[in-house]
Parts: structure tokens; C-alpha cells; sequence
């Protein structure tokens, strides 16, 4: 009897033991991929804050790279929005450019330039008809991150798309505070200024498409 109980307890254990096997094999095979800095970089929180940092650092610099252009400059802006979110991922990604709007908000000149040279902070930033846009790279970084998460950045394809996405995105919310702050509201007139910019962003779509499978495959012959 002792026998019998003791041979049920063991095959009941390792019934269970192979479910929780199964279904931790499960999680990690449904578990989001990694990004292309996961795959150089070890992961851990000071790595993540620096990377966050660094996304901020390098759309403030992008944001300097202008075509002087009205209300809104051409800059390079959006392409390291969709770098950042691209090598980041979702949160990481969402988060630098958050912090990128922060450091704007709280006077730092990191926002592109106005057609004077001077830099909007603080308030004049917020209530500027370019605000719209920068709201959205937060956005968009999470949207192209999400993507990327799930192989999009390697993909030359895919990685145009999810540019494509990642821009529609931005002017979702940037057109609308672009229309109430300089068109009087007419989201028409808005959607016609903007209209030349989606030439530029062809070109960074393409550029990008180009790009970052090529680092993904530099990666994988580094790392065999």
C-alpha cells in the first residue's frame, strides 16, 4: 500500500514537472525577441539607462541637422526616432523619447531650431504647432520598437513598413497641434503643408530599409 502511494506521488511529480517544463519552453518560444543592441549589449538596468540616454542624446543631435523649411523644418528627427525604436524595442525605445521631450520641456535646446536659430523650451515648446510631432515620436518609437521586437528590423521589407507605420504615427498627432496652433483649425491646410515631407520620408524609409538589416547581418557574422 505504502508501495503504491509512494509510485503514484512520483509519477504525479513528474507529470507535473513535465507540464511546467512544456509550459516554460512555451513562454520563451512566445516571449518577444530581442533587439539588435540586445544582441551586442548584455542586458541589465544600467546598460537600459544608458541606452535610453543615449536615444535622447542622438535625436537631439538629429533634431540639429536642419532644412530650414516653415512652420516645420526638415530634420532628421524622424529617422532616429525609428533608429531608436528599431535598436531599443518598445519600452526602452518609448521611453528615450520621452526623455527627449522632457529635456526640451525643461529648457534644454534639444529640440530643432526655429528659423532664427533661436530653440523653443519650456512652455513656448508645448505650445508651439511642432509639439504635436514630438509627442508622437514617443509614440512611434513604441509602435516601430513593438515591430522590431518581433523581427521587423531585420527584414528590408518590413523594415520600410514599419517606418511607414512609425511616420503615420507622428503625423496622427502632430498634424491635428500643427492645424490648431498655425491653420486655425483647418486640418486640411495642415495636411497640406506637411504634404512634402512625405518625399523626405520616403527617402529616410528607404535608407533605413537599407541600413539596419545590413547591421543585423554584421551582428549575426560577429556573434556567429
Amino acid at each position: 500500500m505504502a508501495n503504491d502511494l509512494q509510485a503514484t506521488k512520483v509519477l504525479v511529480y513528474n507529470r507535473l514537472n513535465t507540464f511546467y517544463k512544456r509550459k516554460i519552453e512555451m513562454s520563451l518560444t512566445l516571449a518577444p525577441r530581442l533587439t539588435i543592441v540586445d544582441r551586442v549589449i548584455p542586458r541589465s538596468l544600467a546598460a537600459d539607462i544608458a541606452l535610453i540616454a543615449s536615444g535622447a542624446i542622438l535625436t537631439a543631435v538629429a533634431a540639429q541637422l536642419v532644412i530650414p523649411a516653415s512652420p516645420v523644418p526638415f530634420t532628421f528627427q524622424t529617422l532616429s526616432v525609428l533608429l531608436v525604436g528599431a535598436a531599443l524595442g518598445s519600452i526602452r525605445g518609448s521611453l528615450s523619447m520621452l526623455l527627449y521631450a522632457t529635456l526640451g520641456v525643461v529648457g534644454l535646446p534639444v529640440f530643432a531650431p526655429l528659423a532664427d536659430g533661436s530653440h523653443a523650451t519650456g512652455l513656448q515648446a508645448v505650445m508651439g504647432a511642432t509639439f504635436g510631432f514630438v509627442i508622437g515620436f514617443i509614440a512611434a518609437a513604441f509602435v516601430i520598437g513593438y515591430l522590431a521586437e518581433r523581427t521587423w528590423s531585420s527584414h528590408s521589407v518590413k523594415m520600410f513598413v514599419s517606418y511607414a507605420v512609425g511616420s503615420l504615427v507622428i503625423y496622427i498627432f502632430g498634424v491635428p497641434v500643427l492645424a490648431a496652433v498655425a491653420t486655425g483649425g483647418d486640418l486640411i491646410s495642415a495636411a497640406t503643408i506637411m504634404a512634402p515631407y512625405l518625399i523626405w520620408d520616403a527617402v529616410k524609409a528607404v535608407a533605413a530599409a537599407a541600413l539596419f538589416p545590413l547591421a543585423w547581418l554584421g551582428v549575426k557574422k560577429l556573434k556567429g
